[in-house]
């Protein structure tokens, strides 16, 4: 199942299952010295707001032409442009079972998002922040005529570019568990903890609820490491889509993505950060975009 509540006047839309399948992709690589030398200086040159009174940062609400998800990690360029990561499903135009990036229909880049606080099935909450879709992992593989099944199926990023005004309340630290200190590179074994924040319209506000912890299933050989199959205690539901998970060392491991069906009932399926972001340095045409570490230390307290 997409995560994506789409709200009309009258009614909440919601998605079906879907189960998990594929096969493998290389890695991409780093973007140049040069490149990367500019990056930390324009890093070093942003000044984030506080973690404690920011309003957009990872686990806030975002909403797109009305379906609901929740933003993931910061990133940034050589120019100090802000981006908010959701999932590229957020702005599809299919059915909720729509789960191949390939062929699903998707909004254009350009497509207005808004980061909201407090949203529920009565209303979308508090605005706190706009952006714009920059780049996003759909239209860019149906742009570059992708055919990679793994690809396809798990290549879950999109990228929101922050207003200008609003890049004053943003804060790249996870709430309650702070980090990323990194990205995971080298995937999951069966038991290892994972760490989530965000919290679904669908839980009309209950904010106790928004700090997960879960446990990974053992990443499966068959989709190359593109997707992390997890349990957490209480599972992701519609909304939750694009949340942020780090692993026990606090790097960001993934990306939520979908319910799935299998290995097990209820269990949640998380897009490789890793893969997803190396997928956006090659296509996306963004000069020395990168994942921003949290101004906090993590502290897996949980």
């Amino acid at each position: 199942m997409r995560f994506t509540p789409k709200f009309t006047p009258t009614r909440l839309m919601v998605g079906a299952v879907a189960a998990a399948s594929t096969v493998a992709l290389a890695v991409t690589v780093m973007p140049a010295q040069a490149a990367t030398s500019a990056a930390n200086s324009a890093a070093t040159a942003q000044a984030w707001a506080p973690a404690e009174t920011a309003v957009i940062h990872p686990g806030v609400q975002t909403y797109t032409s009305g379906g609901q998800c929740t933003a993931n990690f910061v990133f940034t360029d050589d120019a100090g442009n802000v981006y908010l990561g959701q999932a590229a499903h957020c702005s599809g135009t299919g059915e909720a079972t729509d789960t191949n990036g390939c062929d699903a229909g998707t909004l254009p880049l350009g497509t207005k998002v808004t980061f909201n606080e407090g949203g529920s099935l009565i209303s979308e909450g508090t605005q706190v922040g706009t952006g714009t879709i920059a780049y996003s992992s759909w239209n860019t593989m149906h742009a570059v005529g992708e055919t990679n099944a793994n690809t396809c199926a798990y290549n879950d990023l999109a990228l929101v570019k922050v207003s200008a005004p609003d890049v004053a309340k943003v804060n790249p630290s996870v709430p309650f568990w702070g980090g990323p200190v990194g990205i995971n590179t080298t995937g999951t074994a069966t038991g290892d903890k994972v760490y989530s924040y965000g919290n679904s319209s669908l839980r009309g506000g209950i904010t106790l609820l928004s700090p997960k912890t879960g446990i990974s299933l053992g990443d499966d050989a068959a989709d190359g490491g593109w997707s992390h199959p997890l349990y957490t205690l209480t599972p992701g539901v519609p909304g939750d889509s694009g949340s942020a998970f780090l692993d026990a060392q606090g790097k960001a491991v993934g990306t939520l993505s979908t319910l799935g069906l299998a290995p097990l009932p209820l269990s949640n399926n998380i897009g490789d950060l890793s893969r997803e972001l190396s997928y956006a340095q090659q296509h996306s045409g963004i000069p020395g975009l990168r994942l921003v570490p949290g101004t906090e230390p993590f502290e897996p307290v949980l």
